[in-house]
């Protein structure tokens, strides 16, 4: 079985809630594009876990956890990453975390590239999580970066790294005016936070191809949401790579590997993390309200996210590029205060009523047209099946159900583990 967990939306949907949760009927679960600019926030027996490259199966005993090509590893956040979870009791070895030869190493100068642009961008800013994301995915498409399965022959690299080092001080130091960066820095770093990791690189086309062979069952985990991909997203205030399902088996190792199922993650309301155009935003009071209630704060930057009603337009769109067989619906519990729901049920561009979520131009002009639906106003972080919900929280699943064309397979009703309903 292998078996895509994506985000719908603008991401911070609940991935990682639903990826920990159905991980344990999964041998392999697999991060397949991203690096550390977003977060996965777990909460198992009380205890909060944020994950920020590590796929959300690491807290399963019996996992194998998988980091693909796709993704670009900051090797000292990486580093970071595993000895605060062991610390916390996780055991994490070269037994249940395996990483791609042919993922890319995120470096220092990546990070550094993209605060100087960040800060000469100012007010016209993209709203990047300031951790080389765009920079590093740019110099792999020009063939400029390290793989983590050179780190298997380091000491053979040292003209390379300083060629590199030279070109990057082109635009460092020539174009920014910033200190230049050393080589030797760059080497040591290498060292220090790389090389830890030696025993975890595996050849994983090789490796999942023989899973698959074995019949293991694989889950594909994404960072961010369909509105953050590439090229299907809200450009250019996306992410710098992929986000969507089809893209799994590549930026995991398999490009030949064919999904059998899609599970789309969306909240029962809109959030957004950065700048861009996010049409359905609530403000003042209500919006307050909603995020203090939701906890709204990105699990990787800490920034309070904007927030909305539910986007009917924005969500049926994620579900179509997303190839969603599923939706599990995150955070109705948050909802529960309410007596009336906000839902953003169409747009309008130039006056005009719109139903298809648009791009470009056309979707810096849109503006919410919004509708309010009952809610059900109490605690429903008890129920365990659809039957437990008052009538109108299961209207309102009916209601995002026949929006998306995406029929609801779970709901969580609550931040702990089991706190969910399978319909």
């Amino acid at each position: 079985m292998l078996t895509s967990i994506v985000g719908i939306n603008w991401g911070d949907e609940g991935k990682g809630r639903m990826v920990d949760l159905l991980s344990r009927d999964y041998d392999i679960v697999c991060r397949y594009q991203g690096g550390n600019n977003a977060g996965h926030t777990i909460i198992e027996d009380g205890k909060k876990y944020v994950l920020n490259l590590l796929p959300s199966g690491i807290l399963r005993k019996n996992t194998v956890n998988v980091l693909g090509n796709g993704m670009v590893i900051d090797l000292k956040h990486l580093y970071n990453e595993v000895n605060n979870l062991r610390a916390k009791g996780i055991e994490i070895t070269p037994k249940n975390l395996k990483i791609s030869d042919r993922a890319t190493i995120c470096m220092p100068y990546h990070v550094l590239l993209d605060c100087l642009e960040e800060d000469r961008l100012a007010g016209k800013k993209f709203g990047s999580t300031r951790r080389g994301i765009s920079p590093v995915y740019a110099d792999k498409y020009m063939k400029k970066t390290l793989r983590m399965g050179d780190l298997l022959e380091l000491e053979k690299l040292t003209e390379k790294i300083s060629d590199i080092v030279e070109w990057k001080n082109l635009m460092v130091n020539g174009g920014y005016k910033a200190d230049k960066v050393k080589p030797e820095e760059i080497i040591n770093w290498l060292k220090e936070f790389g090389l830890p990791f030696k025993d975890y690189i595996v050849n994983m086309t090789d490796y999942l191809d023989n899973e698959m062979k074995n019949n293991k069952s694989i889950m594909f985990e994404a960072q961010l949401g369909a509105l953050r991909d590439i090229d299907f997203g809200i450009y250019p205030f996306t992410s710098a790579s992929n986000t969507i399902a089809s893209y799994a088996p590549i930026g995991a190792g398999v490009p030949f590997a064919k999904l059998d199922k899609v599970v789309g993650v969306m909240k029962a309301y809109s959030t957004c993390v950065g700048e861009g155009p996010f049409t359905c935003e609530m403000f003042g009071d209500e919006a307050n309200a909603l995020r203090e209630a939701g906890g709204e704060y990105g699990a990787a930057t800490g920034r309070p996210r904007r927030v909305g009603g539910f986007d009917v337009v924005a969500s049926k769109y994620g579900c179509k590029i997303q190839g969603a067989d599923t939706i599990a619906l995150t955070k109705m519990d948050v909802l529960s205060y309410l007596k009336k729901i906000p839902v953003c049920t169409h747009y309008e561009i130039d006056g005009k009523i719109c139903d298809v979520f648009p791009s470009g131009l056309a979707l810096d002009k849109a503006k919410p047209v919004y509708e309010y639906v009952d809610g059900w106003n109490c605690d429903i972080t008890k129920c365990r099946k659809l039957e437990d919900l008052p009538k109108a929280a299961i209207d309102y699943i009916r209601f995002i159900e026949k929006a998306c064309e995406c029929k609801v397979e779970y709901v969580s009703v609550g931040a702990d583990r089991e706190e969910y309903i399978k319909l």
